[in-house]
């Protein structure tokens, strides 16, 4: 797919994908959600991706929803039913939900609307202190979009939440430096370098297996009960334990060099996996840890929705 509203590159195992319209605010529309759910697409199954960083150029990470269309941006009057309907950032926001890999939002800049409901769905948020940040969708005679009614209240809990939406106020991302919607707050200058820092710690020192099953867990845990979440934790672990991944894991503390982790998480996930997830009590499979991939080549392998200024 060619892409005009993103770019993307790939280098020592960090994947970039960078909103890039700074003239319109990387403002958000069915376009550029095209063109960043195919990024993930391609990046899910690519071994060279560890971890995945979102960014944007220009003074905005994203200023909201397109709307130049004026007063009928958000009309969808030519869907026959609101059955059939569904939420273009809701869509997107879900994309970066199931992506197995780690992704890190840096937000350099300010964030509206979808543009800082979309990092909610994202697993690791650092921002820049004079972004300014809105849920405004009240203020636009809307509900929020992108499940944020979901993954707001996980981070901050109930009552900010409620603060956040009912009012859309904007507000600096500093003002919300201790409210758990931000993992960093720093200088603008400071926001990419520490996203890109902690991608690299990723990517260097930990297992590719270990870290899609560790997200899995995280995902899906709110959703089960602590028992469950025991049985299902249990089972991965006896299978991680004998895994070459541990073995490596070991010997490479002990050796006090860099990890060389065998197995791919394109590749190596266990069987049961699937099920496991779906049947924590009655998953199947043997349990049994796979060996080590094969080396390759081997013979048996607009118009934004302006950033407010009050």
């Amino acid at each position: 797919m060619k892409r005009e509203h993103i770019s993307y590159e790939v280098n020592q195992g960090i994947g970039v994908l960078l909103f890039n319209c700074p003239e319109r605010l990387n403002a958000y529309n069915r376009a550029m959600a095209a063109e960043i759910v195919a990024v993930l697409s391609e990046a899910a199954s690519d071994d060279a991706v560890r971890v995945l960083v979102v960014t944007a150029m220009g003074r905005a990470f994203c200023a909201g929803a397109d709307l130049s269309s004026g007063e009928s941006a958000f009309d969808r009057s030519q869907i026959d039913s609101p059955d059939d309907y569904r939420d273009s950032g809701g869509e997107t926001a879900l994309a970066f939900h199931h992506f197995p890999k780690p992704v890190i939002a840096a937000i350099q800049g300010h964030a509206v609307g979808v543009g800082i409901a979309l990092c909610l769905a994202m697993d690791i948020r650092v921002a820049a202190e004079q972004a300014k940040i809105a849920f405004a969708f009240t203020r636009r005679g809307m509900v929020p979009d992108s499940a944020a009614s979901y993954f707001l209240p996980r981070l901050v809990g109930a009552g900010k939440a409620a603060e956040l939406i009912f009012t859309g106020r904007t507000f600096l991302a500093q003002e919300e430096r201790e409210s758990g919607l931000f993992n960093y707050v720093l200088p603008a200058d400071e926001v990419l370098p520490r996203a890109l820092a902690i991608a690299e710690e990723i990517a260097k020192w930990t297992a590719p297996v270990a870290v899609t099953l560790s997200k899995s867990l995280l995902r899906d845990s709110s959703q089960r009960g602590p028992e469950e979440v025991h049985l299902f934790g249990s089972r991965l672990l006896y299978w991680c334990g004998k895994s070459p991944d541990a073995r490596e894991g070991v010997q490479s503390f002990l050796d006090k060099r860099p990890p060389q982790f065998p197995l791919s998480a394109s590749r190596d996930l266990p069987g049961f996996f699937s099920d496991l997830k779906q049947h924590t009590r009655d998953g199947g499979g043997t349990g049994e840890a796979p060996r080590a991939a094969a080396p390759a080549g081997s013979a048996s392998t607009t118009s934004a929705d302006t950033v407010p200024e009050d």
